[in-house]
């Protein structure tokens, strides 16, 4: 289906804005908590690592059963999918704070406590996440249009990523928990007053809509090409990721302080770039925009193996050219899985099942 209207700014702000409060809470979850238990608490960071990992393992894994529970929901009312996720808004916002606030300092509680609610909070977070982006799919368009839904979700999301590495440490624990509750619920009323696809109830109306599997993805081949080659563009990003301090600290030879500067230059880069690369498809396309996107990247960690100790200016421009890749990474290879949803034929009927096996990959 291609879509008759064209996505306003705002239309797009609105629909977007659920992803801001996503990206928000991840930051805190893998770096203040386990500051505070091991410092306050006195728990084992071993332990806690060990819990995080098993627990974000079984959040991955669960992610394509969350896609058909998204794709009955779909199948009932649009109406049924926001309630859902208005539900486990609520039940984010509050796991996530008892996370923050146990009733309990004693160690083996604590990390009890801890496996208990990082599930439930994994599982409310995922759940919300496959149902925005099935919601964004199903809006449909062309090449331009999806692309435009991907970089208003994904453009906002990035801008939480930025807020949740400054706001802890400049308004406390207790204000950036309220600003994500807060945000939570801006988020979800953003949503139900944004552009609303058509239903699949509407569009089966006198005939029987087909029943799609969980493994339905998997027999569209499309759907796996685009797969293999976002799993190993993910991997290709994640090393660089990985050891980017360590290259900092140790290659730079960089003052702690240049730290911040570089992860901020290379994120603002890549928010800014998001509209350049929407540009880019009008011109040539979603699969030679990422192409080109993924051709810098490389050529700028190429670049950066040939610094030496000092060379901070320079690393500051690896930085900006490397966000501007990483916009291409934000902003294309989701447009191209709507495409290959509507190409094969379940649109309306199986975004769930695509993006939960979608956010798996992106997990492991």
């Amino acid at each position: 289906m291609i879509s008759k209207y064209t996505l306003s700014p705002l239309d797009g702000f609105k629909y977007g804005l659920m992803s801001f409060p996503l990206a928000f809470c991840a930051l805190p979850l893998y770096v203040m908590l386990p500051d505070l238990y091991a410092r306050e608490f006195g728990v084992s960071l071993n332990a806690l690592g060990a819990i995080l990992l098993g627990t974000r393992l079984l959040d991955a894994v669960t992610d394509p059963l969350l896609g058909r529970v998204c794709d009955n929901l779909y199948a009932r009312s649009l109406r049924s999918v926001l309630v859902f996720c208005g539900i486990c808004a609520l039940v984010l916002a509050g796991s996530f704070a008892l996370l923050f606030f146990p009733p309990t300092r004693e160690p083996e509680a604590l990390l009890l406590w801890a496996t208990a609610l990082l599930i439930v909070t994994y599982s409310a977070y995922s759940a919300i996440t496959v149902a925005h982006q099935s919601w964004g799919a199903m809006l449909g368009g062309d090449a331009t249009q999806r692309s435009r839904i991907v970089f208003w979700r994904e453009g906002l999301g990035l801008v939480g990523v930025v807020l949740a590495a400054l706001t802890p440490s400049l308004i406390g624990k207790t204000a950036m928990l309220a600003l994500f509750a807060a945000s939570l619920l801006l988020g979800w009323l953003g949503w139900t007053r944004a552009v609303h696809p058509v239903s699949r109830v509407l569009r089966t109306v006198g005939s029987k809509a087909p029943a799609y599997s969980v493994w339905h993805p998997w027999r569209i081949s499309a759907f796996r090409r685009l797969l293999a080659v976002f799993m190993l563009n993910g991997i290709a990003s994640a090393v660089p990721a990985t050891l980017v301090l360590f290259f900092i600290q140790d290659k730079l030879q960089a003052p702690e302080v240049m730290q911040a500067a570089f992860l901020g230059c290379y994120f603002v880069c890549g928010a800014l770039s998001m509209p350049l690369w929407l540009l880019g498809v009008k011109r040539w396309g979603l699969v030679r925009c990422w192409l080109i996107g993924m051709v810098l990247s490389i050529t700028v960690f190429l670049g950066a193996t040939q610094l030496h100790a000092g060379d901070t200016g320079l690393f500051l421009i690896v930085c900006a050219l490397s966000g501007v890749a990483l916009g291409s990474d934000l902003a294309l290879p989701g447009a191209l899985l709507a495409g290959v949803i509507l190409d094969a034929g379940g649109h309306g009927q199986s975004e769930g099942a695509y993006f939960g096996w979608w956010n798996l990959a992106s997990k492991t």
